[in-house]
């Protein structure tokens, strides 16, 4: 088949949504089928900037939240231009996003949506839109017709297939988050020099948190709980890979506990470089915790630590608690628990045969349950479904 996957966002960009297209891509290619990206990034960079950006990002100081309406219905007529242009060329487009099936409107190309999260309530959660405001009326009102408009729909985890049910009464199908299970096989790859390339102390525990900086990520947690650790593990060091809305406040608790030379912000970091900082990892941590509404769903972040044999200690929410099974190759923590949290990472670095036991189940959890060979088959049952109702 010819396969297009598309969305209104940057690709390749950071967070889950760019990591799945990138692997699903090479999971649909290994079976013999050819797949391209349509997103925002591929539009003429004068058109992003004059037509899907400038303008919404000065509606924002007028009205908060219109600028985000805005950029987001800019960059679907954007999209839907091109797709107009493709008419015949593919068998099915894959979307990405709501702005992106609704693009493909009209445009004869059989859709298959797949639901990420919870779009209005995540827009939320980032403060784009303020809770019951007319942005947030018109966000949901466009996520019930997309559902309704595409000719299938994938969810990623259990409880947003629940929540396209109870939206839109269309009935999706379920495929879990995965990962390219031989990339992150840190039996493959050479460790030696990763740390001293991101300036990370090679005598000291690392602690990784992989995350954007959002408030649902909950990346703020490892920072407060940081000091009882190092009571008793002086020799640890706490590493944050992300950028989002969340870095300053993390910035402030840092210089308030005096934590500068324990907390190290590396910013966006380009994801083949990701596998060799879990890898070099002695636990990684998914705090994620419950906000607006938004729950984690099966947590690509958690999936790629758990691939690479690192323990992993995650927020006991959304589709963290179907991955992870407490005590066996994860651990699970109560949300916004500080002190729980502290517990659980000094659990880990108190017993390294403990933790080799967690990151070896995790290991072979993946490699059974969570490949993206499996779910690119799953995902080409789907598209021909798909195809076969146009």
């Amino acid at each position: 088949m010819k396969i297009l996957l598309s969305t209104i966002f940057e690709y390749p960009h950071e967070g889950g949504l760019s990591t799945h297209v990138a692997t699903l891509k090479n999971g649909l290619e290994a079976l013999g089928h050819q797949v391209d990206v349509l997103s925002f990034t591929d539009l003429n960079p004068l058109v992003r900037k004059a037509y899907a950006q400038a303008p919404g990002f000065i509606a924002s100081k007028i009205k908060p939240g219109s600028g985000q309406l805005m950029n987001d219905q800019n960059r679907m007529t954007l999209i839907h231009k091109e797709l107009n242009k493709l008419k015949g060329q593919y068998d099915v487009v894959n979307t990405q996003d709501v702005y992106a099936t609704l693009a493909a409107e009209g445009t004869g190309i059989p859709v298959v949506e797949t639901v990420h999260g919870y779009y209005s309530f995540e827009a939320i959660s980032r403060g784009a839109i303020a809770e019951g405001s007319k942005e947030d009326i018109t966000v949901r009102e466009r996520e019930k017709r997309a559902y309704t408009l595409a000719d299938e729909v994938v969810t990623v985890d259990q409880r947003i297939k629940e929540y396209v049910k109870s939206m839109s009464g269309v009935e999706a199908t379920a495929i879990k988050n995965f990962i390219d299970v031989e990339d992150f096989d840190p039996g493959k790859l050479d460790l030696s020099g990763i740390r001293e390339e991101f300036g990370i102390p090679a005598d000291k525990k690392m602690l990784f948190v992989p995350r954007r900086m959002t408030e649902k990520n909950g990346v703020i947690y490892p920072t407060l709980a940081l000091r009882k650790v190092l009571d008793r593990h002086p020799d640890t060091v706490l590493v944050y890979a992300g950028t989002g809305e969340q870095m300053p406040a993390i910035k402030r608790e840092v210089e308030q506990q005096g934590l500068e030379g324990d907390v190290l912000l590396l910013g966006t970091v380009p994801h083949e470089k990701m596998k060799y900082l879990y890898g070099t990892s002695d636990v990684v941590l998914v705090p994620s915790v419950h906000s607006y509404g938004v729950e984690e769903a099966t947590s690509i972040s958690a999936l790629e630590a758990m691939g690479s044999r690192s323990p992993v200690i995650a927020g006991a929410v959304g589709g963290l608690k179907e991955i992870i099974e407490h005590e066996k190759d994860g651990l699970l923590v109560t949300e916004k628990d500080v002190d729980g949290l502290s517990e659980a990472i000094l659990k880990v670095l108190d017993s390294p045969t403990f933790a080799e036991q967690l990151a070896r189940n995790a290991r072979t959890k993946i490699e059974q349950m969570y490949s993206h060979h499996s779910a690119a088959a799953r995902f080409e049952e789907i598209y021909m479904k798909a195809a076969n109702k146009a």
